[in-house]
């Protein structure tokens, strides 16, 4: 019998390495909540990096674009790489159980917000830190300016969900509270606030609206899938209640669609005048009803499926052990590979060339797994973030923090 080749002791490892994982995984871990987790978090980087592009201009700096200019007919696409939905009723569920066990250890309320506010607030520093290290240091390199706002851009657009999600975990113990009294009918008052602010902006007298009106959405929007994991949490959220949410956000999905004429793309389109999710239009909460309903009726199965491919386990285990770090930098991923083909005086097909021919598609699906490796090499580096930041003095915190600071400043300027 031969020796194996390189593939077989690959395969080999790779089940040994599963099989571990699977042996370590405690008993009552909710695999199908972590499943879930993974799946939402994964949709963020391949949504921004399919229906996102950069285009070079003659002087070689790089501005942003979309693909859905011009293919519109991709929008749908938008309905299943817009997880949020998943990933804040995934959030609201494991804060109501991560509370409830703070709780039976008789650690105080504040004491577990503390908590979670770090381990979410870390990696955000850490991003932002680095960022205003490079633009000096890439902009002495001869990169224009022009690039450098364009990156500031991507890189903070993601960030925005962390300062929302912060304040919907803020609220956890009020979400528990209302779960407990009301059940799902909680999320009803949530619904009816976005629809109205939504008829007075785009209502027949939506011209003398002032244009913050929209900002009333933030939070509203995004704690009606929050407060669904909430209610999911506590048990007051089952199958019936789910086919509920499923039905009834799939029909008013329709209904927005077809005869109000809600803008298709869940994401920005330069050029409109409407968007769905800065802030969330209605059609957003529809669309994450139909996503969190059908996440509770396919919980069982879910966590069928990964208890019996161990493969796939460790791979949903691998995403949650750097969410956040994948969440944070798979943008920095994307303009480590534009920015030096940014320099170059020949078009890059799917990186610098302009998304509107067939020919950026192809291209920017072959790019995919190159940006995706690129991600792992940044994120080995970047992932100290996430951990606890033991061993490092408060005057290198605090220097850090200063940075984070300032590169907050400058993106918020930019934007």
């Amino acid at each position: 019998m031969g020796r194996p080749t390189a593939v077989e002791r690959l395969r080999g490892t790779v089940r040994a390495t599963a099989h571990d994982v699977d042996t370590r995984t405690p008993a009552h871990r909710d695999r199908a909540v972590d499943g879930l987790r993974a799946l939402a978090l994964l949709s963020v980087p391949v949504g921004h990096w399919l229906l996102g592009g950069l285009t070079r201009d003659p002087g070689g700096a790089l501005h942003n674009a979309s693909p859905l200019t011009t293919f519109g007919f991709l929008a749908p696409a938008s309905w299943f790489l817009q997880m949020l939905g998943i990933f804040f009723l995934v959030g609201g569920y494991s804060s109501a159980l991560s509370l409830r066990r703070a709780a039976g250890r008789g650690r105080s309320t504040g004491a577990w917000l503390r908590g979670r506010l770090v381990r979410l607030g870390r990696p955000v520093v850490g991003v932002a830190a680095v960022w205003a290290v490079l633009l000096p240091v890439l902009y002495a390199a001869g990169v224009p300016s022009t690039t450098l706002r364009t990156a500031a851009v991507l890189v903070v657009q993601p960030l925005w969900f962390v300062g929302i999600y912060l304040l919907v975990t803020a609220l956890t113990p009020w979400c528990v509270r209302a779960a407990r009294a009301f059940g799902g009918w909680t999320v009803l008052p949530l619904l009816g606030w976005v629809a109205a602010v939504d008829l007075l902006r785009y209502g027949p007298w939506a011209h003398s609206m002032p244009s913050w009106l929209g900002l009333l959405n933030l939070g509203p929007g995004w704690l009606f899938a929050y407060q669904l994991g909430v209610c999911w949490g506590e048990g007051r959220l089952g199958g019936r209640g789910a086919r509920l949410v499923l039905c009834g956000g799939g029909a008013l999905f329709a209904v927005l669609l077809l005869v109000f004429h809600y803008p298709a793309s869940m994401v920005g389109v330069p050029g409109t005048d409407r968007t769905n999710s800065h802030p969330p239009s209605l059609l957003v909460l529809a669309l994450a009803a139909v996503q969190c309903g059908a996440a509770i009726l396919l919980r069982n199965r879910l966590d069928a499926l990964l208890r019996r491919r161990l493969t796939l386990w460790a791979a949903v285990v691998a995403v949650n052990l750097s969410a956040m770090t994948i969440f944070c930098w798979h943008q920095t991923a994307l303009l480590t590979l534009a920015i030096p083909g940014s320099l170059l005086d020949i078009p890059l097909p799917g990186l610098t060339t302009p998304p509107d021919t067939a020919g950026w598609l192809l291209a920017r699906l072959a790019l995919l797994p190159l940006i995706a490796i690129t991600l792992l090499g940044v994120g080995r580096l970047a992932h100290r973030f996430e951990v606890p930041w033991t061993g490092i003095r408060g005057s290198s915190r605090a220097a850090v923090a200063v940075l984070a600071a300032v590169f907050a400043s400058y993106a918020l300027a930019v934007l």
